[in-house]
């Protein structure tokens, strides 16, 4: 029998976390978007989503390479990615919610879902890399400088489908409203300060997330009024996959993602 590899345990200081955080939500964002692959409305927009993948799983592979040299046990991004558990796992419980539909009948799936969260996130890290360009961490500075460039695209790009979609027929309106209450709730956790956010600040690490609302807020508002959206009126759900409590979702994510290099540990190719 194959052995099977053991999990790995990260020693979780306020600056593990918060690189953590962001890393672990490029990585499964983009594990997501990669489920499109093959599978695209239209060639280009099958080979658009793919690369918008790639750019966040290299983000996420900075990040988590940072994170083991500031965690100190000398784990390196693939253990770091394929070798925790989901309680050791912090990215936003948006990003693992469903982007293809399984069945006729499963709620979400479709392509609208896909550009909506894309464009929400997409606002949402443009802002966080913007003000981690300035942090005292010149490594995660470093970092942001990059990603900032790939988000301005990933925004652009997807927001230009908002208005399409939300500007065209009475079907693609009525599929992006559907697709905007099944997300909206969810981004409520963008903005969630808590103590990890906290020291970060103090630290001059990175912003808080409430910092990183009005900026989003008035960026994806004007889109909206483009694409005729209304901002959804706010509801008391509070998703918690930041501080490793996740949706019913990200099991199924994590043993795709973790079979093969727990099935063969340290394999290279």
């Amino acid at each position: 029998m194959t052995a099977v590899s053991t999990s790995i345990r990260v020693q979780l200081t306020p600056p593990v976390q918060y690189v953590l955080r962001i890393a672990d939500t490029c990585l499964i964002h983009a594990q997501r978007l990669a489920e499109w692959c093959g599978h695209g409305p239209v060639l280009e927009e099958d080979i658009a989503l793919t690369n918008m993948a790639l750019d966040l799983v290299g983000q996420a592979r900075a990040l988590l390479s940072h994170a083991g040299r500031l965690e100190g046990q000398g784990f390196d991004e693939d253990q770091l990615a394929f070798l925790r558990d989901e309680r050791q796992v912090f990215n936003l419980t948006l990003v693992e919610q469903p982007l293809r539909r399984s069945s006729a009948h499963a709620p979400g799936g479709d392509f609208a879902d896909t550009v909506l969260r894309n464009f929400l996130l997409a606002t949402w890290l443009k802002g966080l890399w913007t003000r981690l360009a300035a942090s005292s961490d010149a490594d995660l500075a470093a970092i942001a400088g990059k990603a900032v460039k790939e988000a301005r695209y990933h925004q652009q790009h997807a927001g230009d489908w908002v208005v399409r979609l939300g500007d065209g027929t009475g079907e693609s309106a009525a599929r992006l409203r559907a697709a905007l209450e099944r997300a909206w709730p969810y981004t409520h956790e963008m903005f969630k300060r808590d103590a990890v956010d906290t020291a970060a600040e103090a630290a001059s690490l990175g912003p808080a997330r409430d910092a990183l609302h009005a900026d989003w807020r008035r960026e994806v508002s004007a889109v909206f009024g483009e694409a005729g959206l209304e901002v959804p009126a706010d509801t008391p759900f509070m998703s918690t996959g930041t501080e490793g409590r996740h949706s019913e979702h990200m099991g199924f994510i994590l043993a795709e993602m973790q079979s093969l290099q727990r099935q063969f540990p340290g394999g290279r190719w």
